[in-house]
Protein backbone atom coordinates (compact mmCIF):
# COMPACT_ATOMS: atom_id res chain seq x y z
CA UNK A 1 0.00 0.00 0.00
CA UNK A 2 1.17 3.49 -0.81
CA UNK A 3 -0.06 6.89 0.38
CA UNK A 4 -1.85 8.68 -2.47
CA UNK A 5 -4.34 11.16 -1.02
CA UNK A 6 -3.07 13.69 1.51
CA UNK A 7 -5.14 14.78 4.50
CA UNK A 8 -6.36 18.00 2.85
CA UNK A 9 -7.61 16.20 -0.28
CA UNK A 10 -9.48 13.69 1.88
CA UNK A 11 -10.87 16.25 4.33
CA UNK A 12 -11.99 18.65 1.60
CA UNK A 13 -13.62 15.80 -0.36
CA UNK A 14 -15.79 14.67 2.55
CA UNK A 15 -16.45 18.18 3.90
CA UNK A 16 -17.58 19.42 0.48
CA UNK A 17 -19.83 16.35 0.11
CA UNK A 18 -21.35 16.93 3.54
CA UNK A 19 -21.71 20.67 2.98
CA UNK A 20 -23.38 20.20 -0.39
CA UNK A 21 -25.84 17.62 0.94
CA UNK A 22 -26.71 19.79 3.96
CA UNK A 23 -27.30 22.81 1.71
CA UNK A 24 -29.23 20.74 -0.84
CA UNK A 25 -31.53 19.23 1.77
CA UNK A 26 -32.16 22.36 3.84
CA UNK A 27 -32.87 24.95 1.11
CA UNK A 28 -35.12 27.66 2.57
CA UNK A 29 -36.30 25.63 5.57
CA UNK A 30 -33.18 26.34 7.59
CA UNK A 31 -31.71 29.34 5.77
CA UNK A 32 -28.83 29.97 8.18
CA UNK A 33 -27.66 26.35 7.99
CA UNK A 34 -28.12 26.39 4.20
CA UNK A 35 -26.05 29.56 3.84
CA UNK A 36 -23.21 28.40 6.12
CA UNK A 37 -23.05 25.02 4.36
CA UNK A 38 -22.78 26.94 1.09
CA UNK A 39 -20.00 29.13 2.51
CA UNK A 40 -18.14 25.98 3.60
CA UNK A 41 -18.42 24.50 0.10
CA UNK A 42 -17.29 27.75 -1.50
CA UNK A 43 -14.24 28.18 0.72
CA UNK A 44 -13.21 24.56 0.26
CA UNK A 45 -13.56 24.72 -3.53
CA UNK A 46 -11.29 27.78 -3.56
CA UNK A 47 -8.74 26.16 -1.22
CA UNK A 48 -8.82 22.85 -3.10
CA UNK A 49 -8.28 24.73 -6.36
CA UNK A 50 -5.19 26.39 -4.87
CA UNK A 51 -4.07 22.98 -3.59
CA UNK A 52 -4.38 21.74 -7.18
CA UNK A 53 -1.51 24.08 -8.04
CA UNK A 54 0.76 23.80 -4.97
CA UNK A 55 -0.24 20.53 -3.30
CA UNK A 56 1.48 17.14 -3.48
CA UNK A 57 1.74 15.15 -6.72
CA UNK A 58 -1.66 13.43 -6.83
CA UNK A 59 -3.50 16.57 -5.64
CA UNK A 60 -2.15 18.66 -8.54
CA UNK A 61 -4.16 19.38 -11.65
CA UNK A 62 -1.12 18.51 -13.73
CA UNK A 63 -1.39 14.93 -12.42
CA UNK A 64 -4.97 14.33 -13.47
CA UNK A 65 -6.24 16.74 -16.10
CA UNK A 66 -6.65 14.83 -19.34
CA UNK A 67 -8.03 15.83 -22.71
CA UNK A 68 -11.43 14.73 -23.97
CA UNK A 69 -9.95 11.93 -26.12
CA UNK A 70 -8.17 10.34 -23.14
CA UNK A 71 -11.28 10.66 -21.00
CA UNK A 72 -13.46 9.09 -23.69
CA UNK A 73 -10.95 6.29 -24.34
CA UNK A 74 -10.76 5.54 -20.61
CA UNK A 75 -14.57 5.47 -20.29
CA UNK A 76 -14.86 3.10 -23.25
CA UNK A 77 -12.32 0.75 -21.67
CA UNK A 78 -14.00 1.07 -18.27
CA UNK A 79 -17.36 0.12 -19.78
CA UNK A 80 -15.75 -3.01 -21.22
CA UNK A 81 -14.00 -3.77 -17.89
CA UNK A 82 -10.54 -3.32 -19.46
CA UNK A 83 -9.57 0.14 -18.21
CA UNK A 84 -6.05 0.60 -16.90
CA UNK A 85 -5.75 1.31 -13.18
CA UNK A 86 -4.35 4.68 -12.07
CA UNK A 87 -2.67 5.43 -8.77
CA UNK A 88 -4.18 8.93 -8.63
CA UNK A 89 -7.28 10.05 -10.49
CA UNK A 90 -8.16 8.24 -13.69
CA UNK A 91 -8.78 10.47 -16.72
CA UNK A 92 -12.54 10.20 -16.10
CA UNK A 93 -12.12 10.77 -12.36
CA UNK A 94 -10.03 13.87 -13.00
CA UNK A 95 -12.57 15.21 -15.49
CA UNK A 96 -15.39 14.59 -13.03
CA UNK A 97 -13.48 16.36 -10.26
CA UNK A 98 -13.03 19.44 -12.45
CA UNK A 99 -16.66 19.46 -13.60
CA UNK A 100 -17.89 19.02 -10.02
CA UNK A 101 -15.69 21.86 -8.71
CA UNK A 102 -16.86 24.17 -11.51
CA UNK A 103 -20.46 23.19 -10.86
CA UNK A 104 -20.09 23.72 -7.13
CA UNK A 105 -18.47 27.11 -7.72
CA UNK A 106 -21.42 28.10 -9.93
CA UNK A 107 -23.92 26.88 -7.31
CA UNK A 108 -22.17 28.87 -4.58
CA UNK A 109 -21.98 32.01 -6.72
CA UNK A 110 -25.65 31.81 -7.68
CA UNK A 111 -26.53 31.19 -4.03
CA UNK A 112 -24.59 34.30 -3.02
CA UNK A 113 -26.54 36.26 -5.63
CA UNK A 114 -29.86 34.95 -4.31
CA UNK A 115 -28.84 35.76 -0.73
CA UNK A 116 -27.79 39.28 -1.73
CA UNK A 117 -30.92 40.05 -3.75
CA UNK A 118 -33.56 38.39 -1.59
CA UNK A 119 -32.10 38.88 1.88
CA UNK A 120 -29.78 41.85 1.36
CA UNK A 121 -27.05 39.84 3.08
CA UNK A 122 -23.80 38.11 2.29
CA UNK A 123 -20.61 39.24 0.57
CA UNK A 124 -22.41 40.30 -2.63
CA UNK A 125 -25.12 42.35 -0.88
CA UNK A 126 -23.37 45.68 -1.36
CA UNK A 127 -22.61 44.83 -5.00
CA UNK A 128 -26.10 43.66 -5.87
CA UNK A 129 -27.68 45.75 -8.63
CA UNK A 130 -31.12 45.08 -7.22
CA UNK A 131 -31.67 45.92 -3.57
CA UNK A 132 -34.03 43.97 -1.34
CA UNK A 133 -36.52 46.86 -1.54
CA UNK A 134 -36.37 46.98 -5.33
CA UNK A 135 -36.75 43.21 -5.51
CA UNK A 136 -39.81 43.40 -3.27
CA UNK A 137 -41.38 46.19 -5.29
CA UNK A 138 -40.85 44.24 -8.52
CA UNK A 139 -42.35 41.10 -7.10
CA UNK A 140 -39.10 39.33 -6.12
CA UNK A 141 -36.30 40.36 -8.48
CA UNK A 142 -34.17 37.51 -7.21
CA UNK A 143 -36.35 34.87 -8.82
CA UNK A 144 -34.06 34.57 -11.87
CA UNK A 145 -31.05 33.93 -9.64
CA UNK A 146 -33.12 31.58 -7.52
CA UNK A 147 -34.08 29.59 -10.60
CA UNK A 148 -30.46 29.48 -11.78
CA UNK A 149 -29.35 28.38 -8.31
CA UNK A 150 -31.93 25.60 -8.20
CA UNK A 151 -31.12 24.32 -11.70
CA UNK A 152 -27.38 24.34 -10.98
CA UNK A 153 -27.90 22.56 -7.66
CA UNK A 154 -29.89 19.83 -9.37
CA UNK A 155 -27.27 19.49 -12.11
CA UNK A 156 -24.55 19.09 -9.49
CA UNK A 157 -26.67 16.44 -7.75
CA UNK A 158 -26.86 14.56 -11.06
CA UNK A 159 -23.07 14.86 -11.34
CA UNK A 160 -22.72 13.49 -7.80
CA UNK A 161 -24.83 10.46 -8.74
CA UNK A 162 -22.72 9.93 -11.88
CA UNK A 163 -19.58 10.27 -9.74
CA UNK A 164 -20.83 7.59 -7.36
CA UNK A 165 -21.71 5.27 -10.26
CA UNK A 166 -18.24 5.86 -11.73
CA UNK A 167 -16.55 5.13 -8.39
CA UNK A 168 -18.57 1.94 -8.00
CA UNK A 169 -17.72 0.81 -11.53
CA UNK A 170 -14.02 1.60 -11.04
CA UNK A 171 -14.07 -0.32 -7.74
CA UNK A 172 -15.47 -3.36 -9.55
CA UNK A 173 -13.18 -3.13 -12.57
CA UNK A 174 -10.00 -2.55 -10.56
CA UNK A 175 -11.01 -4.66 -7.55
CA UNK A 176 -10.15 -1.76 -5.30
CA UNK A 177 -11.98 0.01 -2.47
CA UNK A 178 -11.80 3.64 -3.58
CA UNK A 179 -14.02 4.80 -0.71
CA UNK A 180 -11.54 3.42 1.81
CA UNK A 181 -8.73 5.06 -0.14
CA UNK A 182 -10.48 8.41 0.22
CA UNK A 183 -10.69 7.79 3.97
CA UNK A 184 -7.19 6.53 4.77
CA UNK A 185 -5.39 7.93 1.72
CA UNK A 186 -3.84 4.61 0.71
CA UNK A 187 -4.08 2.54 -2.46
CA UNK A 188 -2.18 -0.51 -3.57
CA UNK A 189 0.83 0.16 -5.74
CA UNK A 190 0.62 -0.10 -9.51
Amino acid sequence: MVKVWDIFVRFSHWAVALGFFIAYLTEDDLLTLHVWAGYLVGVLVVLRSAWGVVGPKHARFSDFIAGPRRVRAYLMKLASFRAPRHLGHSPAGGAMAIVLWLGLAAVVWSGLEVYAVEEGRGPLASLSAISVEAAASKGGGGSAWEEIHEVLSNLVMILVVLHLVGVLLACLVHRENLVRAMIDGRKREL
